[in-house]
């Protein structure tokens, strides 16, 4: 496995792949690897001849008093991890490399930006479309793979890539949950034991809502009024958004009609933690 720091290195080893008649898959990370972000990266292992990942904890997608001088992160033990799933390279750069002196080039994703985190974590997603605009020029990939645990970022990559004309697929994953139903996060290691079952307020919330939708209830304002109450009655949770949302446009819908999702985000102690459920499909939650 290598591991490249430079960016200009690892355009020329794209392109050399690329001139070989390679498959490039990548999967774009901050680090502090877990299940979830490894169940990416075995698929971008079918779904490429070369998988490349990337681990850079970016600056951009933070904002003001959030987390990112705390975000955990731990090289050795994720280049470790990267080596045993199958990946080729680690590209690792340096915000200097990533952002020199005098940046002021950003990417802006509009409509499917403006509500959840968007309206919670203004400019979050503006760092995060340019990164990932950035990382494609560079890695050169013909696939992507995401998570589909963070919706609305899924969406606004694909957006993007449809609308700059990008040669390159994205592919969505299901979430990967620990054995009792929390969303794998890099960020649940903040929880405090204590904390841990309000933190599962988040994936049974979902299974209720499942359970709603199941019995043939549309009006999301009903849904929403259990999934609030439930997740309310726990301790440490505190709701930032829990909002059921079109598929498509990221607004919010009153009848659920199309195709929907419950998108959830919610603080419990010190970390923000999210979720989401697209109704109709499987749901395996215990």
């Amino acid at each position: 496995m290598k591991v490249i720091e430079s960016t200009g290195e690892m355009q020329k080893f794209s392109e050399s792949m690329r001139l070989a008649g390679k498959k490039i898959a990548f999967v774009p990370t901050m680090g502090y690897l877990h299940d979830g972000h490894l169940m990416l990266m075995r698929e971008g292992r079918k779904q490429g001849d070369c998988l490349v990942s990337s681990i850079y904890v970016n600056p951009t997608q933070f904002g003001p008093g959030e987390d990112f001088e705390k975000y955990p992160r731990d090289l050795g033990r994720d280049l470790s991890l990267c080596e045993e799933t199958g990946v080729d390279v680690v590209f690792y750069p340096s915000n200097d490399d990533m952002y020199p002196r005098g940046y002021q080039t950003f990417v802006n994703v509009e409509k499917v930006t403006l509500n959840l985190c968007g309206a919670s974590r203004p400019g979050h997603f503006r760092g995060v479309t340019t990164v990932c605009a950035k990382l494609f020029n560079i890695v050169k990939p013909h696939v992507t793979v995401f998570g589909k645990k963070d919706f609305q970022q899924l969406v606004t990559i694909k957006r993007m890539v449809a609308d700059l004309n990008m040669d390159l697929e994205v592919v969505g994953m299901p979430t990967m949950r620990e054995p009792d139903g929390l969303a794998m996060s890099s960020r649940n290691t903040y929880l405090k034991p204590e904390e841990r079952e309000s933190a599962l307020s988040l994936s049974r919330s979902l299974r209720l809502a499942k359970n709603l939708y199941k019995k043939g209830e549309r009006d999301a304002g009903k849904i929403l009024q259990d999934v609030r109450s439930f997740i309310e009655s726990h301790p440490h949770a505190k709701i930032d958004y829990a909002k059921i949302c079109d598929t498509g446009t990221m607004e919010d819908v009153e009848r659920m009609d199309g195709e929907t999702v419950l998108a959830l985000a919610v603080r419990v102690g010190l970390p923000r933690l999210i979720d989401n459920y697209v109704f109709g499909e499987p749901l395996d939650i215990p």
